[in-house]
């Protein structure tokens, strides 16, 4: 579906937790995401230092769908 999305000119951010799944189904723009029962949270975290790290996931991925890309990229940063 991401390929589908890009193909119409949209560009697409695919968050995932297993990196080489997104690249296999041919993700341009992958964010690894926290882990597979919690991809966009940490439970263990307190509210405080959870929302911080969802608010770094979704800046990385901001930061990643401004990004021109030529071949598939992971930032990981």
């Amino acid at each position: 579906m991401v390929k589908e999305i890009e193909r119409a000119g949209i560009p697409v951010v695919h968050v995932c937790t297993i990196v080489p799944i997104s690249l296999t189904v041919g993700a341009n723009r992958i964010v690894p995401a926290v882990a597979i029962p919690h991809p966009l949270g940490n439970p263990d975290l307190s509210e405080k230092e959870e929302r911080a790290m969802r608010k770094d996931l979704v800046l990385k991925a901001l930061r990643a769908l401004q990004t021109d890309v030529n071949e598939q990229t992971v930032f990981e940063n």
